[in-house]
C-alpha cells in the first residue's frame, strides 16, 4: 500500500458487472479531478486469442485444467510487479488487449503499429497519474506456490460479486447476444473454469476491502435455461466492509431509500440504487487516499 502513489482494483469474474462499478469511479475522479492511468486485467493474459485457443485445444486432449481464470494462462506475478513498482515510484509498464476493430483503429492509430483483434499492443510506460486503477478478474489473486499475492499492494480492492446463478445467467446472456456464441459451449466454458473459479476467482473476495454483492429476488434455481436477467428492480445488492468499516451508517440510511442493515458492517440497498450507493461510499474513500499524496 502507498501514501504517494495509491493503487485502486475491481476484481470480479467473467460477467460479474464490474463495468457498473468502473462507471462509479469515471464518475468520482471526473468530480474529484483525478487522472488515473488505467489497467485493464485482460491486458495480463498470457496468450493473445488464437494462442489461447491451441492452448485449450491442447489441454483438453490432455485431459488438464486450463482458463483465463488460472495462472497457468495470466502473468501473475508480472501483475504483482507493476502494482509493487506503481506503489513504490508512481511508474511502471502496461499495454492493452484489443477487443474490437474499433479498439484496433484507435491503438493502431496511437502507436503506429498493425495489430488486430485478439493481440496486444506492445508494453509502454505509464502515463502520469494521481492513481492506478485497475479493473478486471485478478485484482486480488494469490497464488501462495508461486509466491505472488497482487492484493498485498492494494489501497482500496473492490469485489464485484454477484450470486453465482446470476453471474451465469449474465455471462450467457452477454455472450449469446453479444458475441454470439451457442449457450452450449458458454455452458461448456462455465464447467471448464471451475476448478480455477474455485482456487483463484473466489478467494479474492476474503482479501477485498469493501464487497458488491447482487442478489436476484426472482427465481434463478436454473440459470441455463433462464431467458433474460433479474432487472435491477428485482434485486437487492449486499455491501460488505471487511475494511474501511468506519462509516458514516446513519448518513447512508438516510440518503438511500430503501436501505437498510443486515449485520454490523454490511448495508444492503435496492438493486436500482448500487451506482448511487458506490459513489457515496466510494467517493469519501478516494477523496482520503489522492488527499495523502500531497499530505
Amino acid at each position: 500500500m502507498s501514501k504517494k502513489h495509491p493503487i485502486v482494483a475491481v476484481t470480479g469474474s467473467s460477467g460479474a458487472g464490474t463495468t457498473t462499478v468502473k462507471n462509479a469511479f469515471n464518475d468520482i475522479f471526473r468530480w474529484e479531478n483525478i487522472t488515473p492511468a488505467v489497467i485493464e486485467g485482460d491486458s495480463f493474459h498470457a496468450y493473445e486469442r488464437a494462442d489461447m485457443k491451441e492452448k485449450m485445444a491442447e489441454a483438453e486432449k490432455k485431459g488438464e485444467n486450463f482458463s483465463h481464470f488460472g495462472p497457468e494462462a495470466n502473468h501473475f506475478a508480472k501483475l504483482e510487479e507493476l502494482f509493487k513498482t506503481y506503489g513504490e515510484t508512481g511508474t511502471g509498464q502496461r499495454r492493452f488487449y484489443i477487443h474490437s476493430d474499433e479498439e484496433a483503429e484507435q491503438h493502431n492509430a496511437r502507436l503506429g503499429i498493425d495489430k488486430k483483434p485478439g493481440q496486444f499492443t506492445p508494453w509502454e510506460d505509464l502515463p502520469e497519474s494521481d492513481l492506478l486503477f485497475y479493473e478486471g478478474l485478478h485484482g486480488g489473486v494469490a497464488d501462495p506456490e508461486a509466491g505472488v499475492d497482487v492484493a498485498q499492494w492494494t489501497d482500496l480492492l473492490v469485489g464485484v460479486v454477484p450470486a453465482v446463478n446470476l453471474e451465469w445467467i449474465q455471462k450467457i446472456s452477454r455472450d449469446t447476444a453479444e458475441r454470439g456464441y451457442d449457450a452450449s459451449v458458454v455452458t461448456d466454458t462455465i464447467l471448464r473454469r471451475m476448478h480455477d473459479y474455485v482456487h483463484y476467482i473466489t478467494p479474492q473476495f476474503s482479501r477485498t476491502h469493501i464487497n458488491f454483492q447482487r442478489v436476484p429476488l426472482v427465481d434463478t434455481s436454473n440459470p441455463f435455461i433462464a431467458r433474460d436477467i433479474p432487472t435491477p428492480d428485482e434485486s437487492m445488492v449486499v455491501i460488505h466492509f471487511n475494511a474501511y468499516k468506519d462509516q458514516d451508517w446513519p448518513y447512508l440510511l438516510s440518503m438511500i431509500e430503501g436501505s437498510f442493515m443486515s449485520r454490523p458492517n454490511t448495508l444492503v440497498v435496492p438493486g436500482p440504487k448500487m451506482g448511487f450507493a458506490m459513489e457515496l461510499i466510494l467517493n469519501p474513500i478516494i477523496h482520503e487516499l489522492v488527499g495523502k499524496k500531497s499530505a
